[in-house]
């Protein structure tokens, strides 16, 4: 029998989701993701909560540059 992961338990790294915003490249993603998480990545990889900050992050800094519309 498999048990359930527990709330608050930690997430392992999984590899790089792919973005679900328009007009968001993965690469994009992984240099912001990359420049947030720098000190996080020596010790362990990106958990998909890590991967979404990122990209919302980005979006909504390229969004307040004017880089962006919706």
């Amino acid at each position: 029998m498999k048990k359930s992961p527990q709330k608050g338990a930690e997430q392992k790294g999984l590899a790089q989701p792919k973005p679900f915003t328009p007009g968001i490249t993965a690469g994009q993603v992984r240099q912001h993701a990359f420049e947030l998480y720098r000190d996080k990545l020596d010790h362990e990889a990106l958990t998909l909560d890590d991967w979404v900050m990122a990209e919302k992050d980005l979006v909504q800094q390229m969004e307040s540059d004017g880089l962006l519309t919706r």
